[in-house]
């Protein structure tokens, strides 16, 4: 059985315009996935394509007017969808972590880093104060920080995005979460520093026996970190596999799209500019919501594709994959 197990999840934003009637965006639609323990899964997709509504989701974070309304997320094998805050604060924090973007925004201005290291674990568990400052110290040094007790007395503007993101990741750690999310954890940082939070995330997964799951838009995080990796597209996984299968194998044209482009297009256009915009989350088209972007769209793409066993774990939901190599994107995406 899988550390976490998502199944056939839907989220949708549920509002009325200025007319009171009715508005559904269909956030997430039908996402299922499962991460174990010692591995990391890659979710990646364009800008809006459902990868950090999939975490809050996830983690019981959601906001109206989004709620889950239908579907399962099943944590060491205990059902979270539909629990309490009380319930779901006793897992969140202690047994399933998050880290989010903008590492020096989500630290707490007002409060030095010790004291948010003390207060994430007396807020889970009886500990002194004295003892969670020496498990706090304890943990910036293993996330590596030097010098951890002078840290411990910083403030979080004192802090580079780098080491901000470090402080992030202690914080998410202290308690000995077994698995971890992490939502773009390198997003601002410079390519160094970057290799230096994922090669940690690497090292704490494998030392711990954890599991994490990582969201970004670099393909390049995802092939050099990742066992295995999902690709999103207008709220549902249209491919998942193994990192390695997918890169050499693609079926679905989406996935084709994304990996031939280059990183300079990525970096230059964002996702959302290969082979146009993303469908209307609020008017999503009957079928496969990809048709309008493919060049092999053809009439069966008006009805719901099937998803596809097409590897070892390799799945994609797509009319045409069985077809090795279909439709190479890059000369009508690139």
């Amino acid at each position: 059985m899988s550390l976490l197990e998502v199944n056939n999840l839907h989220t949708h934003f549920v509002s009325h315009d200025l007319n009171n009637r009715l508005r559904v965006a269909k956030g997430l639609n039908g996402v299922s996935f499962e991460v174990d323990k010692g591995e990391i899964v890659g979710i990646v997709g364009e800008t809006g394509a459902g990868k950090s509504l999939t975490a809050m989701s996830i983690m019981g974070l959601l906001q109206l007017p989004a709620r889950i309304v239908e579907g399962s997320v099943r944590f060491d094998a205990n059902e979270l969808v539909g629990l309490g805050v009380e319930e779901l604060n006793k897992i969140r924090g202690t047994q399933l972590t998050m880290i989010v973007q903008s590492p020096l925004s989500s630290l707490d201005p007002l409060s030095r880093v010790g004291k948010q290291l003390v207060r994430a674990q007396q807020e889970h568990r009886s500990i002194s104060a004295d003892d969670a400052w020496r498990a706090g110290a304890d943990m910036l040094a293993t996330v590596g920080i030097p010098d951890a007790e002078r840290r411990m007395r910083a403030w979080p503007h004192e802090l580079s995005g780098g080491m901000a993101q470090r402080v992030l990741i202690a914080l998410a750690l202290i308690n000995g979460p077994r698995m971890l999310i992490a939502d773009e954890p390198t997003t601002g940082l410079d390519v160094t520093v970057q290799a230096q939070i994922l090669d940690l995330l690497r090292t704490l997964v494998a030392d711990r026996d954890m599991a994490a799951m990582i969201i970004t838009h670099d393909l390049g995080v995802v092939a050099h970190y990742c066992t295995r990796m999902c690709v999103m597209f207008a709220g549902s996984i249209v491919e998942s596999g193994p990192v390695r299968q997918v890169f050499n194998d693609a079926r679905h044209p989406y996935t084709q799209a994304l990996i031939s482009s280059t990183p300079k297009r990525i970096a230059q256009k964002g996702y959302g500019q290969i082979g146009g915009p993303p469908p209307n989350l609020y008017d999503l088209p009957l079928g496969c919501h990809y048709r309008d972007r493919c060049s092999r769209a053809a009439d069966i793409c008006h009805s719901t594709p099937p998803v596809t066993g097409v590897g070892d774990k390799h799945e994609a939901m797509c009319h045409f994959a069985d077809e090795s190599g279909a439709n190479p994107a890059a000369a009508h995406h690139g």
